[in-house]
């Protein structure tokens, strides 16, 4: 299909272009010009249409129609009448209110409320404000104890287990956090295995402590059973994503998250309620065929893994470390089914931190860096990261951007 304006659309994951500051948007128009007419040949006269719906967010293009038509400017200016700020601090203290408003102590709340507003504050929508309705669902159900006190067990000089006792994954990892910092730099690595625990989020906010601590870290992380193998049709597989972190010198830490299926189950479920297709090849329907209708995909279908068999291999993997190595649950074992409304999977968590200045090179970051001007050099206009750290600094000059209808959500949970 030869590309045009009418079969080619790039679609982000939520709302306009308002609001954006004009460095920021000249700066998107850039990189996306470039690639356009490398990757999909469209000239300068015909992109126009194409930048009405870009935003700091991943980004989808597809050789036929994908997601609403552009927004005309009317739209544009409705959509941007809709929207408001907020700080930081502000939205922090509003999702630690819910939280601890449906049974979440006090601790574990301002835990959870901070991971949660830092994912929005950064753009990474699919695990920010999206998932409070999940949250809430899960707590009101019973299904996760939000006062859990998680335990720590030394089981080696380096390896460190943590029995979250049915809790979040994240207040279990604070928990670890300061002994798996000064173990890694102590012994050289340091391992935190998390189990009996609710992951609901990114894993990137979980490594970027560890790397501005100088330190490398991999993380991944089992969930609910929504992935088929390859030529499979029964989930088996968490979206189970896979995170790694590393020091840069002269900027922030390089972290990459990302799920080893085709697409996250947030982005999924994102694209079936704003009406959006997904690409051929991200899921199958319940009889097992290819689909691009996300609603299909989530009513008894499946999402599939990235890359074929090589991306399920890497999904195999995350079990085995997140859950067999953890003892925490595989993604298949996961049944909420006797806890209407809850979302999170209960399964297990994997983090290993290395001390760089072990491997006797004691100019790593900089390494690093001259790796990563190497790869910008070569032509990637966007290394992982970039978008967040952009993302982040636009939010806390100009507040964060949510609509005003989610706003007013989060408050009727504390009402």
């Amino acid at each position: 299909m030869e590309p045009n304006n009418e079969n080619l659309h790039i679609c982000a994951n939520r709302g306009p272009f308002p609001g954006r500051s004009a460095e920021l948007k000249a700066e998107i128009a850039r990189e996306f010009t470039g690639t356009l007419e490398r990757v999909a040949g469209i000239k300068p006269e015909a992109r126009q249409v194409l930048f009405i719906e870009i935003e700091l967010h991943d980004w989808i293009v597809a050789g036929k129609p994908y997601g609403s038509p552009p927004k005309r400017d009317d739209d544009m200016e409705d959509a941007a009448a809709r929207d408001m700020r907020i700080k930081f601090k502000d939205l922090e203290l509003l999702l630690s209110k819910i939280f601890t408003r449906h049974g979440v102590a006090e601790a574990n709340a301002s835990i959870l409320a901070s991971n949660c507003a830092g994912c929005e504050r950064d753009g990474s929508i699919s695990h920010g404000i999206f998932r409070m309705p999940g949250y809430v669902a899960s707590l009101e159900s019973g299904w996760v104890n939000g006062t859990a006190i998680p335990e720590l067990e030394d089981v080696g000089p380096a390896y460190r287990r943590v029995d979250a006792r049915n809790g979040f994954a994240q207040p279990a990892l604070v928990a670890a956090m300061p002994w798996l910092i000064e173990t890694a730099h102590s012994q050289g690595v340091a391992v935190v295995a998390i189990r009996d625990s609710h992951h609901f989020s990114a894993l990137w906010p979980d490594l970027e402590p560890l790397a501005r601590d100088g330190l490398v870290a991999l993380s991944m992380v089992s969930g609910l059973a929504c992935v088929a193998p390859p030529g499979g049709t029964q989930p088996v597989f968490g979206t189970n994503p896979i995170a790694f972190a590393t020091p840069v010198a002269g900027t922030d830490p390089m972290i990459w998250d990302f799920a080893t299926s085709a697409m996250s189950n947030g982005d999924l479920r994102i694209a079936a309620r704003e009406g959006h297709s997904v690409p051929l090849g991200t899921g199958i329907d319940a009889s097992g065929d290819l689909s691009d209708n996300p609603a299909a995909i989530l009513a008894g279908g499946a999402l599939l893994p990235f890359g074929g068999h090589k991306g399920a291999a890497l999904s195999l993997m995350v079990e085995i470390l997140a859950s067999a190595l953890t003892g925490g649950q595989f993604s298949s074992e996961v049944d909420f089914s006797r806890h209407s409304g809850a979302e999170t999977p209960k399964t297990g968590q994997l983090i290993i931190a290395i001390d760089p200045a072990r491997g006797g090179n004691d100019h790593f970051t900089a390494r690093v860096a001259q790796l990563v001007d190497a790869v910008r050099s070569a032509g990637q206009p966007r290394l992982p990261s970039d978008r967040r750290y952009k993302t982040r600094r636009a939010s806390q000059a100009e507040g964060i951007l949510i609509e005003t209808a989610t706003y007013e959500k989060l408050l009727s949970y504390i009402e």
